[in-house]
């Protein structure tokens, strides 16, 4: 058990409740808190979800049994829904919400705005891996930050032991191979985006008869006292499309590690493994910096046939302990005090006591009529009763006093929310829109003479920045540990002439305001709505890229001074392990060269590691980006661009050569088709 000397805060215990049954079975297993869809915006659009009066009553239910409920609505958003977002917001909080996630930005600003009084909670969507970005979305109104699977237990430490918001991590479930938030795979190729729930999990398919993108489910039962001791504030379990057994039987058993402060026996493991599970096996590998090969696995007929084999969950058993007063006074109104053992109480009244003309009512009578609490999730701790002499009341009106009593205290408290104005308006923004060309290449020797007069500024990743042009990218994703060496690169860059950097990140820009750069938002700050933009562009960031996912009539209405992707391969996926591995082409942490993914279409993925942190080469040379098969080109529909207001446009460079940067440079100079494929947007 905790000892109480150490002073030691137990962590919340979160679990998913992807339908009704769910909830009750999350309850029954012991969460202290839930997290659920309502009827749009959760990143978990194939889950049963919450209607408006099923969310009310799962509310009333979970909060009966001191249980919060946190509401998934972390998609990304556009213009067009945006008032939709905010009045579900705002319903939300009035039926009853403890915290809404979110992982848009503009969503955020919003509800700041309009609900002040709802607590926001940012998603592991908008890539929080940082103390920075902990501070930033403080900064924004977040009271908790999701953090990326991906971060080793050190990092995890330093975040909570600094960060001035709660921290939440992920300890049980399925693993995206992408780091989350930035991956674009089933949205480019299929047309279903993860970033706005509807994920087809290309990870999970064979690539080359393999399966290099298809990771176990995590497990960290065995290191659930260390992970207390590293402040985290609430620990989640992954699942909401996972059957009501499954959410059972994993919230039960973290219950008790958490409880006895314990890490998970092998026979614990193995029934965990049972439940679900990728060959029957389980990773801790992210947490225990242990990156590789085994961290891979699929889910099998054996696999499948374990979970079978469980038992139904039965529906939810658990009672809650009341205790009840009834005070039964002549020529006044019955009154029932209901009080749970949290204290607290709401009293209620009835018909009015009157002088029995024959038998009057006994304490007996009373205490049995009101203590009849069948099928509610109550049992009576104590009863009490306060009785005149002479009275009578029926026992009908005692039923009635009884069942007023129980819904009056089980109807959660109103939060006291504002009203929504009739129309919501858009974020302002000074910004103008600005006719510029915009590149990034993956390294210096890939930029060809033709480029610098072409375009207005170029950016080249900051670990290989060599003085060629004026801008540096940042690294999409910089741990605690790894600042130090972005720092000493980013004084190199100035020295050697840098005058722009582009930020990858949220956690990215206070840090980067200190040098005096010209600031760019680049594409993985997944800006989709013209409040994201207002945001950025009101916020020290000149020009702000938008997502990939952004189509062109989406474009025009976002005002501000925006860059929109015309050229280049978007990157699918950023993993934290290395992909090249599992493709022979990286041993002891050095990678050689590029590889290439092939689906069962025969569409190949190029995959490229990202330079590598210096002062850690083989720890940080895992990272890897997988992108497109085929490369957005807009070099001949320029009528289009004007006709849609679109001025800025941002062109990148991948895994072209110099040569071939340098024909669509003239291809686009000239208004050309395109002689190979492309993606059409």
């Amino acid at each position: 058990m905790i000892n109480n000397n150490e002073k030691i805060k137990r962590p919340e215990l979160l679990s998913p409740a992807g339908s009704p049954e769910a909830l009750e079975a999350a309850i029954e297993g012991g969460a202290d808190a839930v997290y659920l869809g309502l009827s749009a915006f959760g990143a978990r659009a194939y889950a049963k979800n919450f209607d408006d009066t099923a969310f009310r009553e799962a509310a009333s239910l979970a909060h009966a049994y001191g249980v919060k409920v946190y509401i998934t609505l972390n998609t990304l958003i556009y213009d067009r829904e945006r008032t939709d977002w905010l009045r579900l917001a705002h319903r939300a909080a009035e039926d009853g919400a403890d915290a809404v996630i979110t992982a848009d930005i503009g969503a955020a600003t919003l509800a700041r705005k309009y609900i002040p009084q709802l607590p926001l909670h940012v998603s592991t969507q908008a890539t929080g891996h940082n103390v920075e970005a902990a501070r930033f979305f403080e900064s924004l109104g977040f009271t908790r930050m999701v953090i990326a699977r991906e971060l080793p237990r050190d990092e995890i430490k330093t975040i909570c032991r600094e960060s001035p918001i709660e921290i939440e991590q992920f300890v049980h479930g399925a693993l995206c191979v992408s780091v989350s938030g930035q991956c674009l795979m089933s949205s480019v190729i299929g047309g279903r985006s993860g970033n706005r729930g509807e994920c087809a999990q290309p990870c999970r398919l064979p690539y080359g008869g393999k399966y290099p993108l298809s990771l176990k489910d995590l497990s960290l039962a065995e290191h659930i006292p260390e992970i207390i001791r590293s402040g985290v504030a609430s620990l989640k379990i992954e699942g909401r499309m996972k059957a009501p057994e499954y959410v059972y039987g994993v919230t039960s058993l973290y219950r008790k590690l958490i409880d006895d402060d314990r890490s998970a026996t092998q026979d614990e493991v193995r029934e965990l493994a049972d439940l679900f599970s990728r060959g029957g096996k389980f990773t801790d590998g992210y947490y225990t910096g242990k990156i590789g090969h085994a961290m891979l696995g699929v889910r099998g007929d054996d696999d499948k046939e374990r979970s079978r084999g469980k038992s139904d969950f039965p529906g939810l058993t658990r009672k809650i302990d009341i205790d009840m007063t009834a005070v039964l006074k002549l020529g006044c109104p019955a009154a029932l005090t209901v009080k749970g053992v949290d204290g607290r109480a709401v009293t209620v009244t009835g018909a009015e006591c009157q002088m029995a003309r024959t038998a009057p009512i006994d304490k007996e009578t009373v205490l049995r009529s009101v203590s009849k609490l069948g099928n509610t999730p109550y049992r009576l701790r104590n009863g009490e009763v306060q009785l005149d002499s002479g009275v009578m009341l029926p026992v009908s009106a005692l039923n009635a006093l009884r069942r007023d009593g129980i819904e009056a205290f089980s109807t959660p408290e109103r939060k006291e929310i504002s009203p929504l104005p009739t129309k919501i308006e858009f974020s302002d923004t000074d910004s103008v829109k600005r006719k510029e060309n915009v590149a990034v290449f993956a390294s210096p020797g890939g930029i060809p003479q033709s480029a610098h007069s072409f375009f207005d500024m170029i950016f080249l990743p900051l670990l290989s920045y060599d003085g060629s042009v004026k801008g540096v990218i940042m690294p999409p994703v910089i741990f605690p540990g790894e600042w130090d060496t972005v720092e000493a690169n980013l004084v190199r860059a100035k020295e050697l002439g840098a005058e722009a950097v582009m930020i990858e990140n949220p956690s990215q820009l206070e840090r980067i305001k200190k040098y005096g750069f010209e600031i760019y938002g680049g594409t993985r700050l997944n800006v989709t709505s013209s409040d994201s933009a207002a945001f950025w562009l009101s916020s020290g960031v000149s020009a702000v890229s938008l997502s990939y996912e952004v189509k062109l009539p989406q474009a025009r209405d976002i005002k501000g001074r925006t860059l929109v992707p015309v050229y280049g391969r978007s990157t699918l996926m950023l993993t934290e392990k290395c992909v090249l591995r599992e493709l022979g082409g990286c041993s002891n942490g050095k990678c050689s060269g590029k590889g290439e993914l092939r689906d069962r279409m025969g569409a190949k993925f190029p995959v490229v590691p990202l330079p590598p942190f210096p002062k850690n080469p083989t720890d940080h040379n895992h990272r890897s980006e997988i992108f497109n098969s085929l490369p957005t080109y807009m070099g001949d529909r320029g009528d289009e661009l004007r006709r849609y207001g679109i001025e800025g446009k941002l062109f990148v460079f991948t895994v072209e050569g110099k040569n071939e940067a340098a024909d669509i440079i003239e291809m686009y100079k000239n208004g050309s088709a395109a002689p190979f494929p492309v993606r059409r947007i």
